[in-house]
């Protein structure tokens, strides 16, 4: 039988640690790739450092790129500030990163055409979620094309699938997914503003979405706050 792999990009958050619980449950050897993108804090970071290992990755890289000289982002450029309390009103909000999923995505697909994985899980979601572009289905299924025309793999007959898990979930059914399948979230960091400790502000959209998500699913929120 042959060993099937896929490769997880993995953020340290809630939605990345819950895509890697379902790729291994779903009988592939994941390879989880996290990102330094120029981001306000490296608590993300650190937590992907926990969750790969708990949730049994095969391998766990770091890739640095400097998102951050880019600008245009509240997640990148510490001028522009995070909004605090709800943002689905607005078309798209300040902590929307441009080119971030784009990038990740063709980090993770080199990965996945040297690794030989047939399979790349990204944990993004079209329900509850802030109203990023690169989030949508359309999206995505426009990258698989990319994938398929970009790669040798694709030129000689292989198939990269995006896979995306959590993309017509609520947080709240993401939550208990990933709760039955052992994920510690105690161990995830989600917040756009995080201190060096990982605690959340409690106040940003990310958290607000997390808390809810919680509350909905009749499950302890063990998410720590340094201020709410």
């Amino acid at each position: 039988m042959s060993v099937r792999s896929a490769v997880v990009l993995l953020s340290g958050g809630l939605d990345s640690a819950t895509a890697l619980a379902i790729a291994r449950s779903e009988g592939y050897v994941c390879h989880a790739l996290s990102v330094a993108y120029g981001q306000r804090h490296s608590a993300e970071l650190d937590a992907s450092v926990k969750v790969a290992k708990r949730l049994g990755a095969a391998s766990h890289r770091l890739i640095q790129v400097n998102l951050d000289l880019i600008g245009g982002s509240a997640l990148t450029d510490p001028s522009i500030a995070v909004p605090e309390g709800e943002t689905s009103g607005i078309a798209i909000p300040v902590t929307y990163v441009p080119a971030r999923n784009t990038l990740f995505l063709s980090l993770a697909m080199g990965l996945a055409e040297v690794q030989g994985a047939e399979a790349l899980y990204i944990g993004v979601n079209a329900v509850d979620y802030s109203g990023y572009p690169d989030c949508r289905p359309e999206f995505i299924a426009a990258f698989e094309k990319v994938a398929q025309l970009a790669t040798r793999a694709g030129v000689e007959g292989g198939h990269l699938k995006i896979e995306t898990p959590l993309i017509a979930l609520s947080k709240a059914d993401i939550i208990r997914r990933g709760t039955a399948l052992g994920v510690d979230f105690a161990e995830t960091v989600s917040c756009y503003q995080a201190d060096s400790e990982g605690r959340a502000c409690g106040r940003c959209d990310s958290c607000r979405l997390r808390r809810e998500g919680f509350q909905a699913a009749g499950i302890a929120d063990p998410t720590r706050y340094f201020s709410i």
